[in-house]
């Protein structure tokens, strides 16, 4: 069997008593990065052996670990924190298990996404989107997205990229309500809310170094566009985001709540 365990962010105590009897019992240990996980196993005195499986090498040897599970062996798939197959690698082998019939199980624990989302404040639907581009013209593109999505977005972000992507919505959308999450669980843990300028001017007193969650929050009230046109809607957003028509259309149709054929037919005329 194939067992996807969660293991801590960063406090060591919030491993599971489940997930401590697997990982003594399992045969076998798949670990992103065999040097960061032993300092877990090491320090709950656990001697299964482990070795790497990670985005580098998955491929390569997803093969042989198909082959073990199917001679019996029971095996752990740990990534360097949280929960396997969210952002981290495991998606092919689970996907081949159940291809190959294999049983899988999965023990609960920590999770960034899940943690930041009940340390928010917030309720409704919320939307995980990932890691986020680093090419500005792509990062624009699924920062409008997340604005229009009725509910919060979640994103995670690493701290070589966090000043930009505050900087990027600060120039989007500047009075956009958002919630930042550094080093969850772990020493210099921290969080920041308010708007893109309220962060970066925190940024001065608490740097922006480690591991981020990002929730981008869905404002409370609605924009009225009765006003203008949906041709000068369509116009304002390409000059405003250096949309193509197509792309501003689409936005366009996310904000006044209407399918993009309407638009559409409106800007051409049909």
């Amino acid at each position: 069997m194939l067992y996807l365990i969660a293991t801590p962010l960063g406090n060591i105590q919030d491993i599971t008593l489940r997930a401590l009897e697997l990982l003594k019992k399992c045969d076998l240990i798949l670990c992103e990065d065999t040097r960061h996980s032993k300092k877990l196993l090491n320090h709950f005195e656990i001697s299964t052996k482990a070795i790497s499986y990670h985005k580098f090498n998955e491929m390569q040897k997803l093969d042989q670990i198909i082959s073990s599970l199917k001679d019996g062996l029971d095996i752990a798939l740990i990534s360097d924190a949280g929960t396997p197959c969210i952002q981290d690698p495991g998606m092919h082998l689970v996907k081949r298990c159940f291809e190959e019939n294999i049983e899988i199980s999965s023990v609960p624990g920590p999770s960034a996404l899940t943690l930041a989302m009940s340390l928010s404040g917030l309720e409704g639907p919320f939307q995980f989107i990932g890691f986020l581009p680093k090419k500005e013209k792509e990062l624009t593109k699924v920062l409008l997205k997340a604005f229009t999505y009725e509910g919060q977005s979640i994103s995670y972000v690493s701290s070589h990229q966090i000043v930009k992507v505050i900087e990027t919505i600060q120039k989007l959308d500047s009075s956009r309500p958002l919630f930042l999450a550094k080093e969850l669980t772990k020493l210099y843990e921290h969080f920041y809310k308010g708007f893109a300028t309220d962060i970066l001017n925190e940024f001065q007193t608490y740097p922006p170094k480690g591991e981020f969650v990002l929730l981008i929050e869905q404002k409370d009230t609605q924009e009225d566009f009765s006003k203008i046109s949906i041709e000068e809607h369509v116009k304002m957003i390409q000059e405003e985001y250096g949309l193509t028509q197509n792309e501003a259309i689409k936005y366009v149709a996310k904000q006044r709540k209407v399918h993009k054929s309407v638009i559409y037919k409106e800007i051409h005329n049909v």
